[in-house]
């Protein structure tokens, strides 16, 4: 029942800027921990930034200082800011969240199914 829906991926060139977005749908309790992780072809997934309910933040340091995470609790929706791309940026997106529904006792780990962003010239 439960839903993770990214959006904003697309292809920029080196120094561009994107925002990404992922909502969440379905009956939803509450959500906790939100968080960006990345894959590039042939590669591990790799945690970008994660956000607490409350808004604490945690990044990787490839993009800290480029690279924002925030959240609507309101609308149930996790963004990342990234500025400054480079190449080596370049993935597919996911978004994760633990989230609380009727269906189950406790918290659930979902995953949307990804946003391609491609930094080219």
């Amino acid at each position: 029942q439960v839903q993770l829906v990214e959006s904003g991926g697309g292809l920029v060139q080196p120094g561009g800027s994107l925002r990404l977005s992922c909502a969440a749908s379905g009956t939803i309790v509450s959500i906790n921990d939100m968080g960006w992780y990345r894959q590039a072809p042939r590669k591990e997934r790799e945690l970008v930034a994660m956000i607490t309910r409350g808004g604490s933040t945690n990044s990787a340091d490839s993009v800290k200082g480029r690279f924002t995470i925030s959240r609507d609790n309101a609308k149930n929706t996790v963004y990342l800011q990234m500025n400054s791309l480079k190449t080596e940026d370049t993935a597919v997106y996911n978004c994760n969240a633990a989230v609380r529904s009727p269906d189950y006792p406790t918290y659930m780990s979902y995953w949307g199914k990804g946003t391609l962003v491609t930094v080219s010239s």
